[in-house]
């Protein structure tokens, strides 16, 4: 239905001076579409969208919004996934996949984004992590946030259809089939002997790792291999590299960043994997598609996977 501005009256057209008999023989026509008027703004009020985001804060949306403000690389990368890259206007400082959101501009980090720079942009909704300290502001300005922060599968099938829901993008569900398939379809590919080693993931220098509770950990469960960071350290723990020493895995996964450094390491040129060579190396874009909770954990799936079979093959 298309509904239409009413003309505006300053006061009821049949008590106006000079009201014509062919006025009151129309009442019935303007009556109509004072009918129609008041159908449209129940109609509207009907079709609006009200969400929940992860903080528990209520948003309502009259319509899908057009000029979207991203201060999530995994909430970036899953607004394009489900085709509406278009409606991207600006980005975080990490943001950087796919390709065409490096031209966007950039409004700060996710957690200390710059306000100022997101208000220029005129957005009708910012999405941004749970943790992001800009969203009373950006409220109080009259700007329309919603925090989604998915932290496991479950969490990503989950935010990805509530993206589709807020973009009026129709079966959003199809995203998360097909990164489900390609998880499963990666697990069955690995060999026999990739099975049940014992493997450890960093996730940067600090060194954090990632536990048997956090997406990686449960990607690594699917694969069929075992965490050496119990799921009760919490997802991503900040561990003592003698914990790391101790467990002495069969084969460590981290990213260039964290190569650098790990010669240094006390006693980390005696665990198997050092000795036997087995450690997979990850450059930063695919340690990128690695750490994000999105769309692309299937790419991910396809990284570890890979790393596996390899080893698995290594003499």
């Amino acid at each position: 239905m298309t509904c239409y501005a009413l003309p505006r009256c300053t006061v009821p057209y049949w008590f106006a001076a000079g009201t014509t008999w062919g006025a009151i023989k129309r009442l019935p026509m303007r009556l109509a579409w004072v009918g129609l008027a008041a159908l449209c703004f129940v109609t509207t009020a009907a079709q609006a969208l009200q969400m929940t985001d992860d903080l528990g804060q209520t948003v309502t949306l009259l319509q899908p919004p057009q000029r979207i403000v991203s201060l999530l690389p995994s909430l970036t990368e899953t607004v394009c996934e489900l085709g509406q890259c278009a409606r991207l206007v600006g980005v975080d400082r990490y943001s950087n996949y796919p390709d065409s959101v490096r031209q966007l501009p950039q409004v700060g980090g996710g957690l200390d984004a710059n306000v100022e720079a997101i208000v220029a942009l005129k957005p009708d909704l910012v999405l941004m992590a749970t943790s992001s300290r800009v969203g009373d502001r950006l409220r109080l300005l009259g700007i329309k946030t919603m925090a989604l922060e998915p932290k496991t599968h479950a969490d990503v099938k989950r935010v990805l259809e509530k993206l589709g829901q807020v973009l009026g993008v129709p079966d959003a569900a199809r995203v998360w089939r097909a990164v489900d398939m390609a998880v499963q379809a990666a697990a069955q590919s690995l060999p026999l002997n990739a099975r049940g080693v014992r493997v450890y993931f960093e996730v940067n220098p600090g060194p954090y790792g990632a536990s048997e509770s956090s997406f990686i950990g449960e990607t690594l469960t699917r694969l069929g291999v075992k965490n050496i960071i119990p799921a009760h350290l919490g997802p991503f723990p900040r561990l003592n590299p003698e914990f790391i020493v101790r467990a002495d895995p069969d084969v460590i996964m981290l990213g260039e960043r964290s190569l650098d450094g790990m010669a240094q390491r006390p006693g980390w040129g005696n665990m198997r994997a050092v000795r036997n060579r087995q450690v997979c190396v990850f450059t930063p874009a695919q340690s990128d598609a690695l750490v994000r909770p999105g769309p692309r954990m299937s790419e991910a799936t396809r990284l570890m996977a890979q790393c596996l079979a390899d080893k698995a093959r290594a003499p």
